[in-house]
Parts: structure tokens; C-alpha cells; sequence
């Protein structure tokens, strides 16, 4: 005859634990493997610092395509991202229209 295991309130919550961290560990792996984990995101004003330019100019270059992620309602850049876009794109001065011309 067999024996039957009851298992009480400490084992499950062992378990459940266990269960947990496998779980936060493959997630972690996963994020390496897509090189999510080796830059970190950046602010809007440190990237802006970086870039030497002002907010209002940096919201333009977005709207251009300048690369940028969302999270939780806040926008944060890549590093590596906003300097490859910038090498690969020619974001140069502004192109003022004919009746702005006296202003150049």
C-alpha cells in the first residue's frame, strides 16, 4: 500500500516560491539574449544633454523618426540607437520656407 503525502501550508509556499525563481530566471535569461539588458534606457534631458540641444529640438527630432521607447507614460532613449540613427540620417539645421528666408 502506498503512503500518501499531505502536504502543509510551508511546503506549498516553498513551492510556490521555487515556481517564482525559475520563473524571474528564464524571464532574466531571456532579456540578455535579446541585449535588452545591456544598455539601460536614457531620459529625455540626459539624452538632450548629450546631444547638445534642447528639449523642444529633441520632441522634433522625434516626430522626425528619431528612436524612442514608452514606458509607462514616460519616454526613454537607447543610447546606441539615437547615435546610429543620427549617423545613419542627416538631421541637419531646419529648412525655412521662402517667407522665412531673411531669417537664415
Amino acid at each position: 500500500m502506498e503512503t500518501l503525502f499531505v502536504p502543509n501550508e510551508n511546503d506549498i509556499k516553498r513551492w510556490v516560491k521555487e515556481a517564482i525563481k525559475e520563473c524571474l530566471e528564464d524571464l532574466k535569461a531571456e532579456h540578455k539574449t535579446n541585449g535588452m539588458d545591456t544598455e539601460s534606457f536614457v531620459s529625455r534631458s540626459d539624452i538632450a544633454d548629450v546631444l547638445d540641444i534642447s528639449l523642444v529640438t529633441l520632441t522634433d527630432w522625434m516626430k522626425r523618426g528619431l528612436p524612442f521607447h514608452k514606458q509607462r507614460g514616460r519616454v526613454y532613449f537607447i543610447r546606441s540607437e539615437v547615435i546610429e540613427y543620427i549617423k545613419t540620417r542627416n538631421i541637419g539645421p531646419y529648412k525655412f520656407s521662402r517667407r522665412f528666408s531673411a531669417i537664415e
